[in-house]
């Protein structure tokens, strides 16, 4: 059986989107822990590292948060790595993204992967969030990803736009590195 797997990537530095280009045929890959980011390749679905839980949510992402499934009122600290996986259709309905909250340094390349549950989702920033980023029309193929590179310090906040009533919420706190 042939899987297709497709991979966009964007650079967002002040507030635009600047397309790479799609690669087909690419999936991504973790490493092999050498670098203490726990070595996972994210092919379970997870995220590629430790992402310890903090309790110090900033106030806007805990009340953007506030009604997302999974949502726990913690966020994940990914600060020191340079790639971070986001489970797109986690949960026991497919309409979460795994982590909810997680915290990155500036020029950190965020990941999204489709768990294949819960439907066609997308990511598309909201009102409020410091970049504008979308991964296009919604999909539900497991496997595809989609690449977001933050350059800007501060608050992203986004959500899969046909199950946003249904919880399904995201946020980012890029913090300088």
């Amino acid at each position: 059986m042939s899987e297709k797997l497709s991979r966009r990537r964007y650079v967002v530095g002040t507030g635009s989107a600047l397309a790479l280009g799609t690669i087909a045929g690419c999936s991504g890959g973790g490493g092999d822990g050498s670098d203490g980011s726990g070595g996972s390749d994210g092919s379970d679905g997870g995220s590629d590292g430790a992402g310890e839980a903090l309790d110090d949510v900033p106030s806007e992402i805990d009340e953007y948060l506030a009604d997302a499934r999974m949502y726990d009122g913690t966020i994940a600290d990914y600060t020191g790595q340079d790639e971070v996986t986001v489970s797109v259709g986690a949960g026991d309905v497919g309409f979460a993204f795994d982590p909810a909250a997680i915290r990155i340094d500036s020029s950190t390349t965020v990941v999204w992967e489709w768990t294949g549950e819960g439907g066609a989702h997308n990511v598309a920033s909201v009102e409020g969030s410091e970049s504008d980023f979308n991964s296009g029309d919604a999909v539900g193929e497991e496997g595809e990803t989609f690449e977001q590179s933050f350059d800007n310090t501060g608050i992203q906040l986004y959500q899969c736009t046909p199950h946003q009533a249904n919880g399904m919420l995201g946020a980012i706190e890029v913090v300088e590195s």
